[in-house]
């Protein structure tokens, strides 16, 4: 168990020392998040503005929290639908992989988990700091709602990559080409998951349609949780759908994983 622990460390390790690589694409990155959230800044104080100083339990402060941390976080949820592990199984080199003693959809998940946390560091941290200097937020005062924010940006961080994987990469087995499918994703999680408003703005029945999909638990929730808008036992409700969504979805990948490696392994002779 020690040493499979150890594996998956190295494995995490790996995945954000590999992404450490490409600095100024996260300091470009940084710019991007930093000029898109001044925008959405503009957007969406005005409409809180018009509403008359609240909107849906949102007032600026924490309208502007929202913004600055889905923006901070841009970058490392997967909200993009690109996963390595997708080229390989498209292409049938993941039969190398089956022949190593370790589970192909958990270091493909691991691997994502490590490129993610590493741009926190340039990237998402910074974005959330540059809002809070430039334009104020509002933030919990409960020590404690910060650590169950990181838990919870963890666990949207692994829901998306699983996510991913599961919708994304494991069709590969079957199919020729999965662009589709990537855009399709691409398309749809950055909406359900609240990266452009949040989901508590939508109609009741979009918004019930947004919490029977994962999307949410990947960037409103954590969001949500560190901004303070859920505290106490709203927050370790929203903790405990994460875990919900990611067993959920990491069991079906499991599943299509063990289906496809017996489709390779036909249609390889």
């Amino acid at each position: 168990m020690r040493a499979t622990i150890r594996v998956y460390w190295r494995i995490l390790v790996a995945g954000f020392r590999r992404q450490s690589a490409y600095l100024l694409a996260a300091f470009g990155g940084l710019v991007a998040n930093t000029t898109f959230g001044l925008l959405k800044v503009a957007i969406l104080f005005a409409t809180v503005r018009a509403a008359g100083g609240e909107l849906q339990g949102y007032d600026i402060a924490l309208m502007s929290t929202y913004i600055w941390v889905s923006q901070g976080l841009l970058g490392s949820v997967n909200l993009f639908g690109r996963i390595d592990i997708a080229d390989r199984i498209k292409d049938g080199d993941v039969a190398v992989d089956f022949l190593r003693p370790l589970d192909v959809q958990a270091a493909a998940i691991t691997t994502e988990v490590g490129k993610a946390i590493f741009n926190l560091i340039p990237r998402g941290i910074p974005s959330v700091l540059i809002g809070g200097l430039v334009v104020g937020m509002a933030l919990p005062d409960d020590p404690f709602a910060y650590l169950l924010g990181a838990v919870s940006v963890l666990l949207g961080i692994t829901i998306a990559a699983a996510t991913v994987y599961l919708v994304v990469a494991a069709p590969g087995f079957w199919l020729v080409e999965t662009r589709g499918l990537q855009i399709l994703y691409m398309v749809v999680s950055g909406f359900f998951a609240g990266l452009f408003v949040p989901i508590w703005l939508f109609p009741a029945w979009l918004e019930a349609l947004a919490q029977a999909t994962p999307f949410p638990s990947m960037m409103m929730y954590p969001v949500d949780i560190i901004s303070g808008r859920a505290d106490g036992t709203e927050a370790l409700v929203l903790l405990a759908a994460q875990v919900a969504w990611l067993v959920a979805v990491a069991a079906l990948g499991q599943l299509l994983t063990r289906a496809g490696r017996r489709h390779l392994e036909v249609q390889g002779g």
